[in-house]
């Protein structure tokens, strides 16, 4: 049976920009109990209230899915972007191929170029952490002697990279790029283990202080 929260999630998908009152009459409860429940849906992230001017007096509030309440309903998006990198693969060079996934990486970290470029290693290791969460990643790094272990224990790209392993070279880049150093992958999700692991060896680096992520 599906619930009261799911209907409204269902209408906002079919009729975006509903108010209380629309959502009420398609819902079959009272505006008390709409309102109720986009409190819930708002605290969760899956709905937004926007207000819409309609003629003189105070403008009303519309409700529109999140990008996350989107997501909650099925899509065709994995096998969409499976095919097109097939075709790509198919259509273009192997290596060209491949340059392509570390361009995205490269662009990416380019992004943040001027915020980095007075940045400590260390420093440079937390606002590539922040930058990967925005990407899906969850990211820790450590030290251990001279070098430092940086750890994805999850992966958005997990489900394409299965087929197209090419995809592993974003993340990659976009490490290697931001502390403009050589990463070595020493571990990966794809080839079965828990968590993926990059090893960086700062040649010149003189920070001796131990970080940890807890």
């Amino acid at each position: 049976m599906t619930s009261t929260r799911d209907k409204i999630l269902q209408t906002l998908l079919k009729k975006p920009r509903s108010t209380i009152n629309d959502l009420a009459e398609a819902v079959g409860i009272n505006p008390i109990s709409v309102r109720h429940h986009l409190t819930n849906l708002q605290i969760e992230g899956l709905v937004e209230g926007q207000e819409e001017r309609h003629g003189v007096g105070r403008p009303r509030l519309a409700y529109v899915l999140t990008e996350a309440g989107m997501e909650k309903f099925p899509t065709r998006y994995m096998k969409l972007t499976t095919r097109l990198l097939a075709q790509i693969k198919e259509t273009l060079p192997a290596a060209t191929a491949s340059k392509l996934f570390s361009q995205i990486g490269e662009s990416l970290a380019d992004q943040y170029a001027d915020e980095i470029k007075d940045l400590s290693i260390e420093e440079r290791l937390d606002l590539v952490k922040s930058v990967l969460a925005q990407e899906g990643f969850n990211v820790e790094w450590e030290k251990k002697n001279e070098q430092y272990q940086i750890h994805e224990s999850t992966c958005p790209y997990y489900q394409i990279g299965i087929v197209h392993p090419e995809v592993c070279t974003v993340d990659q880049t976009i490490i290697s790029k931001m502390l403009a150093l050589p990463v070595n992958k020493v571990q990966c999700i794809l080839s079965g283990n828990s968590q993926c692991t990059y090893m960086v060896q700062p040649t010149a680096a003189k920070n001796k202080t131990f970080h940890k992520q807890r």
